[in-house]
């Protein structure tokens, strides 16, 4: 399992945490007492922060909406809810969540520190020769 995490400009000096690419096994519950609006879905992490996560999901939720994710591999759970949305492709929408506490060992990765920045890859190339 490889982490990598993102760069880009102005955005990642506005991050309150490293984002780091990576496709963990999680389940995605919402339990609502009005009848067809619970629902649970296996699916898997893009990217994982100590603030949450963005996730593929096929479901249909509502900016604000709280959900229950559970990272499958050590059966932990926190609540969550959707910030923001991304591009939809193949009936998945990429989804924005955050955790209601910040939970820096949920994921169970070191994440960088908050001044690491990924060589780029031609500088890579030219240290290795």
């Amino acid at each position: 399992m490889s982490t990598t995490p993102s760069r880009g400009g102005s955005d990642v000096a506005r991050r309150r945490s490293q984002r780091v690419i990576l496709s963990l096994p999680i389940t995605v519950r919402m339990e609502d007492g009005s009848q067809g609006a619970s629902f649970t879905e296996e699916t898997h992490t893009l990217v994982v922060n100590v603030h949450g996560a963005l996730i593929l999901l096929a479901a249909k939720v509502v900016k604000g909406q709280k959900l229950s994710l559970t990272l499958r591999t050590s059966r932990t759970t926190q609540i969550c809810r959707v910030v923001n949305f991304g591009p939809t492709k193949e009936n998945k929408t990429q989804i924005g969540i955050e955790f209601l506490d910040p939970s820096p060992d949920f994921w169970h990765i070191s994440f960088p520190p908050e001044d690491w920045v990924q060589p780029e890859p031609s500088s890579i190339a030219s240290d290795n020769e």
